[in-house]
């Protein structure tokens, strides 16, 4: 008896069922921290997030799996990555008001995965979404409204690429910190909360509201922030006179410049502030990243214990060099000097 050969519809059935068997086979289901189903393949190499938010949590994560870089390295910064991580294309912000990246050098890149990161599961991007589809790119969203929700970013991102192991202990060391510093200031009574103004800007004049993702830390270390309002916007930076930081009369200035820094017990008109005169302001540790704000990243778990140390040595009691030695190691697998520590602590 003749084979039957197969017909030209059966042949190309054929061919759309194993495509579709090798698709799914390597492919996987997730639900996002926004609560979307997503299709992800299996295995992610290569992953970008254009945001500052997500693009810093990655480096201390697994920095082989970027695609490309959200921006330059700074020379002081370079020291504390990886080479390849430091060669890698700058593809910079591509959505929002701060837009400076390239789509064909993401297009180029060929990212498996993009992350995009919002405040607020009811703020997601729209017109990143629009972009992303039409270049068919997968993407998920990681979601942080506070500092709080660090450890659960870590873990959903562990669980997505494939670093379970590594964002655990990343998890536990920001989970731990947390707590510390509530148990802390639980034990401190409230007639010894200290008043603390957030210097920002050369002159020190701008500010951020006690509501504002900008001064979460000072809410987290007694709730001091003497500027109480709510924020405008997400940009924060409320200009404020010297006259009415006399009125605040802070007990503690954390500053952000070192160029303030640096004039403010000089200048005649700043030593009628309370923090001045008794030489309690902070300059905020800046390398590599920021460890306060601007942008808040995953350095502000560093940077809450620098903070509580600062605000109540003897409450908090911690070697704040070697805190940060460790937190370097863990977080950035960086080894660095007690020397060096001290220069990036007390510039």
């Amino acid at each position: 008896m003749p084979k039957k050969r197969l017909g030209p519809i059966t042949l190309l059935t054929l061919f759309v069922l194993l495509v579709i068997s090798a698709t799914l086979g390597d492919a996987r289901e997730i639900t996002d921290m926004a609560g979307r189903k997503v299709m992800l393949p299996d295995s992610i190499r290569k992953v970008y997030a254009p945001s500052a938010y997500g693009s810093y949590i990655m480096y201390s994560i697994d920095q082989s799996l970027l695609a490309g870089l959200i921006f330059p390295f700074k020379e002081e910064e370079k020291k504390y990555f990886r080479k390849e991580t430091q060669d890698l294309p700058v593809i910079g912000s591509l959505f929002g008001q701060r837009q400076t990246g390239s789509v064909d050098l993401l297009v180029k890149a060929k990212p498996d995965l993009i992350i995009l990161w919002a405040t607020k599961k009811s703020a997601l991007g729209e017109k990143a979404e629009e972009s992303l589809k039409k270049l068919s790119l997968p993407y998920v969203y990681a979601v942080a409204e506070t500092i709080d929700d660090y450890p659960d970013v870590y873990l959903f991102l562990g669980r997505l690429l494939g670093r379970e192991e590594r964002t655990e202990t990343l998890a536990g060391y920001s989970r731990k910190t947390l707590s510390e510093a509530r148990a802390v200031m639980s034990r401190i009574p409230a007639n010894r909360g200290l008043k603390i103004y957030y210097a920002e800007g050369a002159d020190g004049l701008s500010t951020e509201c006690d509501d504002s993702i900008h001064a979460e830390l000072l809410k987290l270390a007694g709730d001091g922030n003497v500027h109480h309002c709510r924020a405008a916007n997400h940009i924060g930076m409320d200009k404020l006179s010297l006259e009415q930081v006399k009125l605040y009369d802070p007990d503690v200035i954390v500053a952000q410049e070192k160029v303030f820094f640096e004039k403010v017990f000089k200048v005649p008109a700043w030593r009628s502030v309370k923090a001045v005169r008794e030489r309690r302001v902070y300059l905020i540790p800046r390398i590599p990243f920021n460890w306060f704000d601007r942008p808040p990243s995953f350095m502000r778990i560093l940077g809450l214990r620098w903070l509580m140390n600062s605000l109540y040595p003897d409450e908090y009691r911690i070697d704040i060099v070697k805190e940060a030695r460790e937190f370097y190691k863990l977080f950035l697998d960086v080894d660095v000097r007690d020397e060096e520590m001290r220069n990036i602590i007390y510039p």
